[in-house]
């Protein structure tokens, strides 16, 4: 687990991908505690280290048959629960994965506020029923769905804001190859407006 402390009132709850705790999730944390807000990452790879980006395959299967979705949720909901009554505020920072997990803790009424990135798994996920403002951010270029149809099922929920940017998953990831600076940069733009509008 990795945690910055700046004894504020709110708290970010950052979920990473399939790789774990890697240069890509610590370079968030940094960044986001420089605005002075408490910081948790949770390791939910059952304590394993992280993988390489090389490592792709290997990631993928030992999340889905290590660890998967239900296990990995519950984890995120302990964290949650064990902050929840020290914080006027609570926020999710999701990533791959991570997204889709911030996307199911938005009905558990733990939570304040999501942001997701590349969650393409919360496709399977639809019923849910947001507690908290969502803003999600997908790619333009998928693999394994559509995302101009995943968008338009999304923006008949309330409280949801759905964002398709150039480029493919992994677009706001520093270290990764699919890394598109001009889109990193709208996200942030975007969160921004999106933090002002619910008074982040």
């Amino acid at each position: 687990m990795l945690i910055h402390n700046k004894n504020s009132d709110t708290v970010i709850i950052v979920l990473h991908e399939i790789y774990g705790i890697n240069k890509h999730i610590v370079h968030v944390c940094e960044k986001l505690s420089k605005y002075k807000y408490d910081i948790i990452a949770p390791n939910l790879l059952n304590g394993r280290e992280q993988f390489s980006y090389d490592q792709e395959a290997i990631a993928y299967n030992y999340f889905i048959s290590s660890v998967g979705f239900e296990s990995a949720f519950n984890q995120v909901q302990e964290v949650l629960h064990n902050v929840r009554a020290n914080y006027k505020r609570v926020y999710v920072f999701g990533y791959s994965v991570g997204a889709t997990l911030a996307w199911l803790c938005s009905e558990t009424g733990l939570c304040d506020l999501n942001i997701g990135f590349y969650g393409s798994r919360i496709r399977d996920y639809l019923e849910i029923e947001t507690k908290c403002p969502v803003l999600l951010f997908f790619p333009n270029e998928e693999k394994t769905f559509d995302v101009d149809d995943l968008i338009s099922h999304l923006s008949d929920f309330d409280n949801i804001q759905a964002e398709k940017l150039y480029g493919q998953h992994g677009f706001a990831n520093p270290f990764s190859r699919s890394y598109n600076k001009e889109s990193s940069i709208k996200a942030c733009i975007k969160i921004m407006s999106f933090a002002k509008k619910y008074k982040m």
